[in-house]
């Protein structure tokens, strides 16, 4: 699927089964990162300002953020 959520400029994308470990990017014309899905831990990049306005949104729908790294509509444990 790609892109997954929009708040403002921030783009939330996950793209099913992309290398390990299990993340979604987070993007801003200014920079961008990727998040580790179990941890919400920075795996690469950086967010100055934006970690709480993702976060609002991310841990809440963390199923949602699973079921499209998995590819299905059930999310992972």
């Amino acid at each position: 699927m790609g892109r997954l959520h929009t708040i403002g400029k921030i783009i939330i994308t996950v793209y099913a089964n992309d290398h390990l470990p299990p993340h979604f990017h987070v993007v801003h014309p200014d920079f961008e990162a990727l998040i580790e899905i179990e941890t919400f831990a920075f795996y690469a990049g950086s967010l100055p300002s934006a970690r709480k306005d993702f976060m609002k949104w991310a841990a809440p729908n963390l199923r949602v953020i699973k079921a499209e790294w998995t590819g299905s509509t059930r999310a992972f444990r």
